[in-house]
């Protein structure tokens, strides 16, 4: 391998210098790719060289530079479905070794792996609608897969800004579930854990099953992928998720003991369904829908995430509606029926349990304060864009397509700026309306102490959204008691003079916790998951 470095620098390095546009240097990484003289298809990955060069957070980075983040050999192919339509492809690549073995590593900053994906940007041209979709989930639940901008060449062709972004799969780092294993076949390590995705049949996976309660409902095999798995773990999974559809539909449903809650952790489903309506993705729910559970010893429900492909979402999209910021993406098959997949059934189902409904609510109302507050999604939006400035311009000269119609925009901006303001716009407009409409209502609780007194300054817990312990912020000299209540105003919890409160008994959900000193009263509310 040693030996082969220099060559594979050298052959990088003259690609760069005879790339077509004018690029020398950049405040974003740069990833260089060789493919000596192969054309990279999707249908099998061919091995190339690469490197990438990254000199640090505030640091120049040249062409001429020496690739000091990665140097080797890569497995590399065509990735997507529609987007295959656009002349700026997106790419999935494996690090390698020399043997052509999967070679885990770290790029950029991420935790070592070996699928990676370079994910192009075309129709969106803000350049950040997948981007902004993983930030905001990666703050509301267990995992969002990362990215780092960078610009791309390969053999000497300039390719534009694209993120560099980890592919969706098990593993420590990513989706944090036990890996099931081909004799894993019986009791417990037979549960879990499995990553299934609702989507188009073409998408990843040669074998599915099809909901037994709607035609156009197909579930994929993400990982393990279908050819990896023993036909008695798919016959599980498959019975599992029928198990949670036959509950759902059924006339129990909303029973708390035995009801929908048995398979699923709602709080997921609650973060997916907040972030699939405020993006109106004209392909959500249908496409693209991850879901993945873990051992049933881990906890074992059905959970939602994470979330993907949102290049068509907020506003991006002229057709079924999904320019829209009123009406609910849901609704999908009443706006746009007969389209070849469809929302399953089940996310309106949900919506007539009024615990569901109140949950759902709260979780938003808490989220619109804090993370989703249109003061934070501008301000990352700005400095994205900031972050972008000279980069952007480079991408539109190579791809100029600003102020152009692309399969499938329904706002067409003639300038980089004008696009950031409609998605800052739609953001504020959509976030409004999910204010004033989304179903449920959350209760103010109160304890039933008339001589307490509320402060104006909540109490601070950490971590929030928490599965085993929450912490609080809280330091006195003086005797504090602690309970915790459920979201019907139900004490499920006491303690007293503990800054450390162990929740792990309790039920996944959204619950209220008031801190009493004296004639004080602190509360605040946090997400059990």
């Amino acid at each position: 391998m040693k030996k082969l470095l220099p060559l594979i620098f050298c052959i990088l390095v003259f690609q760069t210098l005879n790339a077509q546009v004018n690029f020398t240097d950049s405040n974003l990484p740069i990833v260089v790719i060789n493919t000596n003289t192969q054309t990279i298809i999707d249908t099998a990955k061919i091995t190339c060289d690469m490197g990438i060069i990254s000199n640090g957070i505030g640091m120049r980075n040249y062409t001429t530079d020496p690739f000091n983040n990665f140097i080797g050999f890569i497995g590399i192919e065509i990735r997507g479905s529609t987007s295959q339509q656009y002349p700026k492809k997106s790419y999935g690549f494996e690090t390698r070794t020399p043997a052509g073995l999967a070679l885990n590593v770290p790029l950029l900053g991420m935790p070592a792996e070996n699928d990676w994906i370079l994910y192009g940007a075309y129709p969106d041209k803000s350049l950040m609608r997948n981007e902004i979709t993983y930030h905001l989930f990666s703050l509301m639940d267990a995992y969002s897969p990362r990215f780092v901008y960078c610009e791309l060449v390969i053999d000497g062709q300039y390719m534009g800004v694209y993120s560099l972004m980890e592919r969706i799969k098990i593993d420590h780092n990513r989706v944090n579930i036990a890996k099931l294993d081909s004799n894993d076949l019986a009791g417990d390590s037979l549960t879990g854990g499995y990553i299934i995705k609702i989507d188009k049949p073409t998408g990843s996976s040669a074998l599915s099953w099809t909901s037994p309660y709607q035609f156009n409902v197909k579930y994929l095999y993400h990982d393990p992928q279908d050819n990896e798995l023993n036909p008695i773990q798919a016959q599980y999974i498959q019975d599992y998720v029928t198990a949670f559809e036959d509950t759902v539909y059924g006339p129990n449903f909303s029973d708390t003991a035995g009801g929908f809650r048995r398979y699923i952790n709602t709080g997921t489903f609650i973060d997916f369904f907040l972030m699939e309506e405020l993006g109106r993705t004209v392909d959500g729910y249908r496409s693209s829908s991850f879901m993945y559970k873990d051992k049933d010893s881990k906890g074992g429900k059905l959970s939602c995430g994470p979330m993907w492909d949102f290049n068509l979402s907020y506003g991006n999209a002229d057709y079924c509606a999904a320019y829209d910021t009123t009406g609910w993406q849901y609704n999908f098959e009443s706006i746009c029926p007969g389209f070849t997949l469809e929302p399953p059934a089940w996310w309106p189902r949900l919506l007539q349990d009024t615990l569901y409904t109140r949950e759902l609510k709260c979780r938003w109302n808490y989220l619109r304060q804090t993370i989703l507050s249109t003061t934070s999604i501008n301000s990352w939006i700005d400095s994205v864009a900031l972050h972008l400035n000279e980069s952007q311009q480079r991408n539109f000269t190579e791809w100029p397509i600003l102020g152009q119609y692309v399969n499938w925009n329904y706002f067409v901006g003639n300038s980089y700026q004008e696009e950031i303001d409609y998605l800052k716009w739609w953001f504020q407009a959509r976030s409004t309306w999910m204010d004033a409409n989304l179903p449920g209502t959350c209760p103010m609780i109160t304890v039933g102490n008339s001589e307490l007194k509320t402060e104006n300054s909540k109490l601070e817990i950490y971590p929030n959204p928490a599965s085993t312990e929450i912490r609080l912020q809280f330091t006195s000299k003086e005797h504090f008691e602690t309970t915790v209540y459920d979201l019907v105003g139900k004490p499920v919890l006491s303690t007293k003079d503990k800054n450390i409160i162990n929740i792990s008994e309790l039920a996944n959900g959204i619950y209220f916790l008031k801190t009493a000193q004296g004639t004080k009263l602190f509360t605040n509310k946090f997400i059990k998951q």
